[in-house]
């Protein structure tokens, strides 16, 4: 019984290693294949990769915007114009009460005389401003709420700031940012909307090479079957092309997109210049990149396993 273990042993062994074998060639088999028709394999490689470029680079425009929106969000705050009876000392110490709320990050006064000399400066009527009688302008207090505030709790701040006796008006322009992240979502959803098209559309493209490969060699897999070959066997090296189609296809993707944002890096550098931000484009991370490749991938073996599924048991000997 032992000898019938030890013997079954060395068989299984040798099942595995001839079948990782045959993988393994059927791997480089349709490597070289693809190989040798350079004019046909770019241009099936080019269309994949430009059509996976429009759904990875509106991923990455919506990364970008996203990052945008997220500063924008932490940088909300709420402007409390105080009452015109309300002196200097009074104001100066209803601020620092402000500041020891714990529902308050920080505040900044600006006194009724500041905030007249900030408005001759940008408002170009400094001249014309000088003949006032009196200022017009309130002391004014900018209060910035913890970082990552929800919109229902600021509102709700608001509200409390605003029945303040000191205050006369308290205003946070919150509707252009909840019409932003409204916008924001339904760009999400157009963005998985044009992957899975497209996605589609790379299935049809990979299936399309592959029956036009099955069909070349339609020969070869007759002959293939008289001796005796199984579905499996003669499935491998087409299923594989798929896998290499898929693969190029992705890299080429990610590198048109990476190709654009170096393209756009020098304009928004002069932006950064012109308006003395430090914004920086958003580029694929390491975990971005692999699921764009393996995506890519995925693709190629759904659409050649498609491809020869419905076409290779067609093919049958006569």
């Amino acid at each position: 019984m032992s000898d019938n273990i030890h013997q079954h042993r060395p068989n299984i062994f040798h099942k595995i290693s001839s079948w990782l074998l045959h993988h393994f060639q059927s791997l480089v088999f349709s490597l070289g294949k693809i190989y040798r028709s350079p004019s046909s394999t770019l241009m099936t490689i080019a269309v994949i990769g430009i059509t996976l470029t429009l759904p990875s680079g509106f991923y990455l425009l919506l990364k970008n915007i996203q990052s945008i929106s997220g500063d924008l969000r932490s940088s909300t705050q709420i402007t409390l114009y105080l009452d015109m009876d309300l002196n200097t000392a009074n104001a100066q110490k209803f601020n620092s009460e402000l500041k020891n709320r714990p529902d308050i990050a920080s505040t900044i006064f600006i006194s009724r005389k500041q905030a007249l000399k900030d408005f001759k400066n940008t408002s170009g009527f400094g001249k014309s401003l000088d003949h006032l009688e009196s200022n017009p302008l309130p002391h004014a207090i900018i209060v910035q709420p913890p970082a990552g505030t929800d919109t229902l709790i600021l509102k709700t701040l608001l509200s409390k700031l605003e029945s303040l006796p000191q205050v006369d008006i308290a205003k946070l322009d919150t509707e252009w940012l909840e019409k932003l992240f409204t916008i924001i979502e339904i760009a999400k959803r157009t963005v998985i909307i044009i992957s899975l098209l497209f996605s589609f559309a790379v299935l049809l493209i990979i299936g399309n090479t592959i029956r036009l490969d099955i069909q070349s060699r339609y020969q070869e897999i007759i002959v293939t079957k008289l001796i005796g070959a199984t579905n499996a066997f003669i499935r491998r090296p087409f299923l594989y092309s798929g896998v290499w189609y898929g693969l190029f296809g992705g890299l080429l993707s990610w590198l048109i997109v990476e190709l654009s944002l170096i393209a756009l890096s020098g304009p928004i550098s002069t932006l950064n210049l012109l308006y003395q931000s430090q914004y920086h484009l958003i580029t694929f991370s390491f975990i971005d990149f692999i699921i764009i490749i393996s995506a890519s991938t995925l693709l190629g073996l759904a659409g050649s396993w498609l491809a020869v599924a419905r076409h290779l048991n067609d093919i049958e000997p006569t």
